[in-house]
């Protein structure tokens, strides 16, 4: 079973997998398109499966949008807003990318206080 420390740099890896290369490259090229889809969905199951009780303790992270955000990936596939995508690559994962970084120091440090 994978620990929330291991769960949280999962999130982190997946948001920066997000397209570097901006919004033209990302309307224009379906591979990039389903390579941030997938990682907008691993990023949203690592934070479903920390649970809620995790989620409690740390209210600060939208956990229940990101979950959403995945369910929605996954059963609407043919649905999708890319235009939605792309707000979110653009708007809300810098911003979560540092309060998980944040969240991952203050777990390391309880768990090695001497580092």
């Amino acid at each position: 079973m994978r620990r929330p420390i291991e769960r949280l740099r999962d999130m982190i890896e997946a948001i920066e997998a997000y397209a570097s290369q901006g919004k033209d490259v990302f309307e224009n090229d379906e591979l990039i398109q389903v390579w941030i889809v997938h990682h907008l969905e691993i990023l949203g199951e690592a934070a479903a499966r920390l649970g809620k009780s995790f989620h409690k303790q740390y209210p600060e992270i939208p956990w229940e949008k990101i979950v959403a955000m995945r369910n929605i990936l996954i059963h609407e596939y043919f649905g999708i807003d890319l235009q939605e995508v792309w707000n979110t690559v653009e708007y809300d994962l810098p911003e979560l990318k540092q309060a998980l970084q944040a969240l991952l120091r203050s777990l390391s440090l309880d768990e090695n206080p001497d580092a």
